[in-house]
């Protein structure tokens, strides 16, 4: 079982920055791949970034070379460093651990671009 307890969403302005945190109890961390995902009210969970367990990372399309996903082994914890942010990054974000085909989903924090 993972625990995983995310902080950092609030509100910004456009054009400004937020770095998201979750942090991962309950197993052994490095083993897993984390990600980021969002989902807007009707809309479906989408996929932010993704960094596997040895490092590769993978974003979507509408955040590249916007968003940075990084890892400290250490503190057992993913962060989502978010800059330039827009209107439509608005969303409930998420952050989930997968390893053997199980995913463990953390509550999702609501981050608020205004314009």
């Amino acid at each position: 079982q993972v625990q995983l307890v995310v902080s950092g969403g609030g509100l910004v302005q456009t054009g400004g920055s937020l770095r998201l945190s979750c942090a991962a109890f309950g197993s052994i961390f490095s083993t897993h791949a984390m990600g980021w995902y969002r989902q807007a009210p009707g809309k479906q969970r989408e996929l932010v970034a993704t960094m596997t367990a040895g490092g590769n990372t993978n974003y979507a399309d509408s955040v590249k070379g916007r968003f940075t996903i990084s890892r400290d082994n250490a503190k057992n914890t993913v962060y989502l460093q978010m800059n330039s942010l827009k209107p439509e990054d608005t969303n409930v974000y998420y952050c989930a651990a997968s390893r053997g085909g199980i995913t463990y989903w953390g509550k999702g924090t609501l981050v608020t671009v205004s314009s």
